[in-house]
């Protein structure tokens, strides 16, 4: 799966399951929530006040690891 910012939570869950255990440990308990599953991964950023560019390398190091 190629990430980028636009990406929804919804299709990263659907792409690796696996990827609501590093959000959760992330502090992003919420990958869940019917509505987080529309939200992209910069709108995620935002509202948890994470840096977009740190998050996808960290997921992205967790979907290559």
């Amino acid at each position: 799966m190629r990430l980028n910012e636009n990406t929804t939570i919804g299709e990263l869950i659907d792409a690796a399951p696996e990827a609501k255990d590093i959000l959760a440990q992330m502090g992003m308990h919420c990958s869940s929530c019917p509505s987080a599953r529309r939200e992209t991964l910069k709108q995620a950023a935002e509202v948890h006040d994470m840096d977009i560019d740190d998050l996808l390398e960290d997921l992205k190091g967790f979907l290559e690891g």
